[in-house]
């Protein structure tokens, strides 16, 4: 699954947990879910759900639409046209 961590983090400071409080309380690390309110990690389903009850809202509510970027790291990156640097060169390309 990949959650919203953006969500998750609002969601947890909305409802005044600090990082490691809310950590303790949905039993991961504080580390493991920091990575996780970054977008470097994804959530297993037991821990997503674990995250949705303490806060009190559904798993839809902090699960990250596929289509959406990550964070603000990827609205540089853009998709390369169809094979463009996967297709080997040949001594006739240009």
């Amino acid at each position: 699954m990949q959650p919203d961590g953006f969500e998750i983090r609002r969601q947890r400071e909305q409802r005044g947990y600090g990082l490691r409080k809310f950590a303790l309380a949905v039993e991961l690390s504080h580390p493991h879910l920091s990575r996780i309110e970054r977008g470097l990690r994804g959530a297993q389903p037991e821990v997503m759900a674990r995250i949705a009850e303490q806060l009190g809202c559904r798993i839809s509510d902090i699960e990250r639409d596929r289509t959406e970027p990550n964070d603000e790291r990827d609205d540089h990156r853009f998709a390369l046209p169809d094979n463009e640097g996967t297709r080997r060169r040949t001594p006739d390309d240009s």
